[in-house]
């Protein structure tokens, strides 16, 4: 994927086809050492074993996020959207910002206009301030964009570099340290979050990442020596960062929203005026792409991507990164991507990226020397 920050992954559509990848073979393991000191179960990548791909539109500011307020007519909007490609990973972080903008100890009732991660974050963190909320939305989970992202916990496709402005970078690195810590008490079976190792391969060594602000959020990072891992690269770079199954996450946040007294109501907006129709005073804006017509933000962009899902393998318990591919494993299944296309509003499946996908992965394990 296109990526900002030293973690970034290259667009698929920016390397030289699969030569990008110029796989090499293992490197012998080294001298008196064991092979490897952990055990690495290779991804089964064949076509008989892929059971869908799915396809979404990341809502892309060149400038970054919106968290903004705003009056329109006799209601006070607070707009907060735009996350790009890191709607799951940042949701909390901003709705922490935008709440500390919409809450008021003098109004009970709150309205919230989404209900994907960004929504739902949001609804839930006015409710612990003890407000009252509705959450409106044309489409609940799993029919949300949110709900087939790969959500491995790892800002990218945030904002155009040279249009990102200090204010929005100190911006950026609070909503993420915000973020990163609400996630860590959501860990375990019932939302879908988990610590999860990561082996980031490239040609180059990697060196670039420890400028970014927030590599602390990345603990057990490690450039491992020719010997100590399985991948077919010369070198490979082990973090550890969270990773979110989006439709049991989305799932369990929907439920502790109706619990804590939430209530939802199945409906679109096609103009800002349609607003007053709402008793609640105080809206959140969280419409992602919607935002583009509903409040005229032309800035607004789609990024198509698309992930090729393969039956599961509860074996699998690491994640690799490869110039733009990369695995994640889900209980539901094996997350192959990446795509990124850019001012692509088609939905449909791109025949020519899956199959570059499927095929770059197929190499990549089967240049393989796991055990």
């Amino acid at each position: 994927m296109e990526t900002n920050g030293p973690m970034a992954r290259r667009s698929l559509f920016k390397t030289a086809g699969l030569g990008a990848l110029a796989l090499g073979g293992c490197s012998p393991p080294v001298k008196d050492e064991p092979d490897w000191r952990r055990v690495f179960p290779p991804v089964k990548v064949e076509h008989d074993r892929i059971i869908r791909t799915v396809v979404g539109q990341r809502p892309f500011r060149p400038s970054g996020f919106v968290v903004r307020v705003d009056q329109v007519g006799s209601k006070k909007i607070i707009h907060h959207y735009g996350h790009g490609g890191c709607g799951v990973t940042l949701s909390w972080g901003t709705a922490h910002l935008a709440v500390g903008e919409a809450y008021d100890g003098g109004v009970a009732d709150y309205a919230v206009i989404g209900c994907g991660a960004v929504g739902l974050a949001t609804a839930r963190l006015l409710q612990r301030r003890g407000g009252r909320v509705t959450i409106y939305a044309k489409d609940l989970p799993p029919q949300t964009t949110s709900n087939i992202a790969g959500a491995q916990w790892q800002p990218f496709t945030i904002a155009d570099r040279e249009k990102r402005t200090p204010d929005f970078d100190a911006k950026l690195e609070r909503a993420s340290r915000l973020s990163h810590r609400y996630f860590q008490d959501l860990v375990g079976d019932r939302y879908g979050v988990r610590w999860i190792e990561n082996y980031a391969c490239s040609e180059a060594p990697s060196e670039g990442y420890r400028d970014d602000p927030i590599v602390d959020l990345y603990p057990d990072q490690k450039i491992l020596a020719p010997g100590e891992h399985p991948f077919p690269f010369a070198h490979v770079r082990r973090f550890t960062t969270l990773f979110i199954e989006t439709p049991v996450y989305l799932e369990a946040i929907l439920q502790d929203f109706m619990v804590m007294g939430g209530r939802l109501s199945v409906r679109g907006f096609s103009d800002p005026a349609e607003l007053e129709s709402l008793h609640e005073p105080v809206i959140v804006n969280c419409t992602g792409m919607g935002a583009k017509d509903l409040f005229g933000d032309d800035e607004l962009t789609p990024i198509k991507g698309q992930l090729t899902v393969l039956l599961p393998q509860p074996e699998i318990d690491y994640v690799t990164l490869a110039g733009n591919l990369y695995m994640f494993p889900r209980r539901d299944g094996i997350l192959l991507g990446g795509t990124t296309e850019r001012d692509v509003w088609d939905l449909g499946v791109n025949e020519e990226a899956k199959a570059a996908v499927i095929e770059g992965h197929a190499r990549f394990f089967g240049d393989f020397c796991g055990k």
